[in-house]
Order: structure tokens, then C-alpha cells, then sequence
């Protein structure tokens, strides 16, 4: 199972995260945010998949953003359109990850995601809440149950220390073969943007060890 660990924003702290080699790290850009990212990308290692997450951006910016900072997989965490993701697909790299995100409730219709399965590498499952992202709450895995596509996904929303027994049991389910990896970010957190890397480092080592 992979780890993403998402809303990296201060220097020092990004490169201790680093140092414990998730397979993905998360920059946002996105101004709302309080996880905003401006500034110097340190040095990650080429093992690491450097992931910039936007909510309904100009095509053109982010394009500049993968330029800029040789981002290796782009998060779309807002209400973009299938037609948006393709031409942005399009407009990339091919090594380049398109990773999709929905915001899942006990009315999410599953057959919203047919579209995008052809125009995107992966989905992203987060909790719905009033803003984009960052709730800090755990949504319902078992609307998962009624996933039957084949389509990799990453798992997010809440998820911390305190759910790797659920998500363990996760892991014994059918649906758990698509999952390409486990998201995580503010419940590593005493600061936005800021992880406890001893908190972090114990869960990359339950998961990775499962």
C-alpha cells in the first residue's frame, strides 16, 4: 500500500517528511487553502512522487506549475469537467499522474465516475464537507461497497493513528484491491502545513507493514 501525505507547506518540515519516503507528497495551490504553497520545493528524492492539488484552475496556470516545480502527478480537487481533465491530460507528460478527487456522502452516485475513469490515472474518495478538503473527518467506507469499477483510487479524509485498525479491516475487503493509496494530512498536524514526523513515521511503518 502506498502513503500520500498531503498539504506540505514548510521547508524544514518538508524535507523530514521526506526523509521518511512516502510515495507521494502534496502541495496546494490553491489560495483558500491555509496550506497554500509559495515559495522553494527542497530537494525530495526521485522516488518520490511530487503531487500539486488545484481546485478549479486555470489550465494555463497549472500547466506553469508543472513547469515550474517538475511536478510528477496533478490532484483536480475540484468540480472539474471530464472535457477539462482530457484536454489537460493531453496537455501533459505522459509519465505525469492525473488523480481526481470526489467528495463522498451516503447519496454519492458511482455512476458520476464513469466518464472520468478514461480521463484520469486514479480517484481520490475524500470526506464531503462545506469547504474543499481538509474536514478532518473520516467519511463512511462502507459506501465503497457499492464501488464496482476496477479503477485505482487513493483513500482519504481523516485518516490518522487512530484509524489503522479500520484500516486494516479495510484491507480484508474486496474493494481494498483498487486501492492504490492511503492519503492522509491534517490529523499529522499541530500546525496547518506542519506534521508531527514521529506520528507520521509510526503510521508509514504500520501501513507499509501490512
Amino acid at each position: 500500500m502506498k502513503i500520500k501525505v498531503c498539504g506540505m507547506k514548510d521547508g524544514d518540515n518538508i524535507s523530514a517528511v521526506a526523509g521518511l519516503r512516502p510515495d507521494y507528497m502534496g502541495f496546494i495551490f490553491y489560495n483558500k487553502s491555509k496550506r497554500f504553497f509559495t515559495g522553494t520545493l527542497p530537494e525530495l528524492g526521485s522516488d518520490i512522487v511530487k503531487t500539486a492539488v488545484f481546485v478549479n484552475e486555470d489550465l494555463n496556470l497549472v500547466l506553469d506549475r508543472v513547469k515550474e516545480y517538475n511536478f510528477k502527478a496533478i490532484q483536480l480537487h475540484g468540480d472539474e469537467s471530464t472535457s477539462y481533465c482530457r484536454e489537460l491530460k493531453k496537455a501533459l507528460s505522459p509519465a505525469v499522474q492525473l488523480i481526481k478527487a470526489f467528495s463522498m456522502h451516503q447519496k454519492f452516485d458511482m455512476a458520476r465516475l464513469l466518464d472520468y475513469q478514461v480521463v484520469c490515472d486514479f480517484f481520490l474518495f475524500d470526506t464531503k464537507g462545506k469547504e474543499r478538503g481538509g474536514t478532518g473527518q473520516v467519511f463512511d467506507w462502507n459506501i465503497l461497497k457499492s464501488y464496482d469499477l476496477k479503477h485505482p483510487f487513493f483513500l482519504s479524509g481523516g485518516i490518522g493513528l487512530e484509524q489503522i485498525e479500520r484500516l486494516k479491516e479495510f484491507f480484508e475487503t474486496k474493494v481494498s484491491n483498487y486501492c492504490h493509496a492511503v492519503d492522509v494530512n491534517s490529523k499529522f498536524e499541530d500546525l496547518p502545513g506542519l506534521k508531527r514526523i514521529g506520528d507520521l513515521e509510526l503510521f508509514i511503518n504500520e501501513i507499509k507493514s501490512l
